[in-house]
């Protein structure tokens, strides 16, 4: 588990981080969210005692990262894929590793076949393409067999086979008890791996949600129906507190009502549907639509379009 308790970070004048607080739980993945310099790099050096809070505190299974007698059995990290000696192969890399830290030899080998490196071991990393740099740094995470993952956007560089490899292991060591706690750019990918999120602005908390209540926070109250019969149904639903709005010859769409409500409307005067289905935001329009005045960068969109 990783607690953060009113956390601030201050670089000078500027505050990086801002009386942040959550919790990463183990048994589900948790996604870390925010626009660019939003903290997020900041508050993961922060739970890995690389960067020192300005105030508050953050402990990782109960202690700070430092006071554990072995952090690598409790904590693995992967914050920059390529932070190896070029020079040295990906076994050496990884056994030096474990030599260091009394983790046994054999562990080597076992993450090595488990990230798919076990053709490249004896190559030097200097030469690995970005991809097997993230299985690298995700051998390197797992080597101590630890009951919390930091992982920094750990698909990136990976092909779609990679992709979905990395999401079915977090899924699986979530599984097993464990707490995953990873940021990503990739809106898609945070949707089908994370469960959970946690979400930052500017360095200050906007939402500590499961995804479904995130995008929730974003969607509108429009149910999309399809029917033969859309002028009947439109004339139906129709109220003072209800608004139809036909898109297509055959659909409607509908505020102010749930998908059951028009549904037992239509069962009640016999109007066929084809399609009833609530109008759900997705992970990417929710975070675009949460996180705008946090932002630190905008693009004038109209100067993209006209080139």
């Amino acid at each position: 588990m990783i607690e953060a308790r009113a956390l601030v970070k201050k670089y000078g004048e500027k505050t990086a981080v801002d009386d942040l607080t959550f919790t990463v739980r183990p048994g589900v993945v948790t996604g870390f969210l925010g626009p660019n310099g939003a903290g997020k790099s900041t508050t993961m050096r922060m739970i890995l005692g690389l960067d020192a809070p300005t105030t508050g505190e953050v402990t990782v299974n109960g202690k700070h990262y430092a006071a554990h007698t072995a952090p690598l059995h409790e904590v693995g990290a992967l914050l920059e894929a390529k932070a190896v000696h070029t020079g040295r192969s990906a076994y050496h890399h990884l056994l030096a590793l474990a030599l260091t830290t009394g983790i046994p030899r054999r562990r080597v080998d076992e993450v090595i076949d488990l990230v798919g490196l076990h053709e490249v071991a004896r190559k030097r990393a200097g030469g690995f393409s970005l991809g097997m740099g993230q299985r690298l740094g995700v051998a390197a995470a797992l080597l101590g067999d630890p009951a919390t993952l930091v992982l920094d956007e750990p698909v990136n560089g990976l092909d779609p086979e990679g992709v979905l490899w990395i999401r079915n292991l977090l899924r699986a060591l979530a599984a097993e008890g464990r707490t995953v706690f990873l940021s990503s750019h990739l809106m898609s990918e945070m949707a089908l791996t994370a469960e959970h999120l946690v979400v930052i602005g500017r360095g200050r908390l906007i939402a500590d949600v499961s995804v479904r209540e995130f995008t929730d926070m974003a969607s509108s109250n429009v149910v999309r129906v399809r029917t033969p019969e859309a002028p009947r149904l439109r004339a139906l639903l129709v109220a003072a507190d209800v608004s139809v709005t036909t898109t297509e010859p055959d659909l409607l769409e509908v505020a102010g009502l749930s998908s059951a409500e028009i549904g037992r409307v239509a069962v009640d005067q016999r109007v066929p549907l084809v399609e009833l289905t609530p109008v759900q935001a997705s992970l990417e329009e929710a975070f675009m639509a949460l996180t705008q005045d946090a932002v630190e960068y905008h693009v004038d969109m109209t100067l993209e379009r006209a080139a």
